[in-house]
């Protein structure tokens, strides 16, 4: 049985849609800590901003908690591997 790419399919579904949602320009990096307080917020919640991008208040909304969650999974992904404590492109 063959591998499937599930990341693939994650984030081409539609590219781009939580940078919208959050009101954050595309070539600009959503920060960890608005993330975070998203994750961890209750759905309904009005949240602040802990960052100076992007809007000042957010609700919390499942689609938003939904976008979230595999953003923060990719970020502690490997960019390449590790051998002998070096890592290797």
């Amino acid at each position: 049985m063959p591998k499937t790419k599930w990341v693939g399919k994650v984030f081409s579904r539609k590219p781009g849609a939580l940078h919208r949602q959050l009101g954050i320009s595309l070539d600009t990096k959503i920060p960890k800590t608005l993330l975070t307080t998203i994750q961890n917020a209750d759905t309904g919640d009005v949240i602040k901003n802990p960052t100076r991008v992007g809007r000042r208040r957010y609700r919390v909304t499942p689609l938003i908690q939904r976008r979230v969650n595999p953003v923060l999974t990719a970020r502690k992904f490997r960019h390449g591997r590790r051998r002998r404590g070096r890592i290797v492109r």
